[in-house]
């Protein structure tokens, strides 16, 4: 027996028929628009995967890179300070070498003291100087100054390292302490200095040996002196060392991220090209449907009374 096709099928078939074509243009104008081709876990269920997996990559690479960034401009300061510390134990080199040759008279060792007293209040401005605020030789409590003017030589910073994470598995202190790079605190006066090389220790001794015409003390904390110039340039060499690994995990990371955003943008992105295309062709299915399904409605009540 031949089925019946009736007007309530054929019109039914159309609409779901414009409906269809209806829905494959808005499929591509809403890729088009937001130029993903997966907006919906449903377009691509393995690729949402994958690009879900790449956005929690980039997510993490996001903050190691401001981990990084932040590291590197407290090393970078780091080091201009101790260029800085540098300088002024080179001065303080050449005077005590000028005071100690016996042949200077008295209002030159005057000069050369007082002169090693700026160079003392300037080493314990440097012990404080402070980036953003905060500390960078007292450790982790970076919210106090380490040093005073009138007891630095006796003062104990903080020994704790600040670490920063850059890739799984990878953390690198940036920070170096006051002990490293002044020495570790003596105990007051009259009690016997533990640590020798102490650079406050060394710096008021010279003062004092000075003022007082004692070169012969003078000639012994020479030595000490020159001992802290050397763990100084250490402790920068050291802090080179680390802004060399901390470049080469920045230069890592951006290759990393970029090769992840790549993937990423063949998973989501769309072909702009390719859907304009087809977003054309499914216009035309479109308007040819629905002027194909006027035809089929044309006929009215007044059609089949004629």
């Amino acid at each position: 027996m031949a089925l019946r096709i009736t007007p309530s099928m054929m019109h039914s078939q159309m609409l779901r028929n414009v409906n269809n074509n209806l829905s494959r243009m808005d499929t591509n104008q809403n890729i088009l628009s937001t130029g993903k081709k997966i907006n919906r876990p449903s377009d691509d269920p393995v690729g949402i995967t994958y690009a879900l997996r790449y956005r929690s990559e980039l997510s993490i690479n996001e903050q190691y890179q401001k981990n990084i960034d932040s590291a590197k401009s407290f090393v970078d300061h780091t080091d201009t300070v101790l260029s800085q510390l540098s300088d002024i134990l080179q001065r303080a080199t050449e005077l005590t070498t000028q005071g100690v040759n016996g042949t200077n008279p008295r209002t030159a060792l005057n000069a050369i003291a007082q002169e090693m007293g700026q160079i003392y209040e300037q080493a314990v401005a440097i012990g404080n100087d402070k980036l953003s605020g905060k500390s960078i030789f007292n450790g982790q409590i970076t919210n106090k100054d380490p040093y005073t003017s009138a007891g630095a030589a006796t003062e104990q910073t903080d020994t704790q390292k600040i670490s920063y994470q850059f890739s799984a598995g990878i953390t690198i202190p940036i920070n170096v302490t006051g002990d490293e790079v002044f020495g570790a605190a003596n105990p007051a006066p009259p009690a016997a200095a533990t640590t020798p090389d102490n650079l406050f220790s060394v710096l008021s001794g010279l003062q004092n040996a000075f003022a007082t015409g004692n070169q012969a003390q003078a000639k012994i904390l020479m030595g000490q002196l020159s001992s802290r110039l050397d763990k100084v340039l250490d402790v920068r060499a050291e802090v080179g060392a680390r802004s060399n690994r901390i470049d080469l995990m920045d230069s890592r990371l951006k290759d990393l991220t970029q090769n992840i955003t790549e993937l990423d943008s063949k998973t989501e992105d769309a072909d702009m090209a390719e859907t304009i295309t087809k977003l054309k062709e499914d216009e035309n299915v479109y308007q040819a449907s629905l002027s194909v399904g006027a035809k089929i409605i044309q006929p009215s009540l007044l059609d089949y009374l004629r």
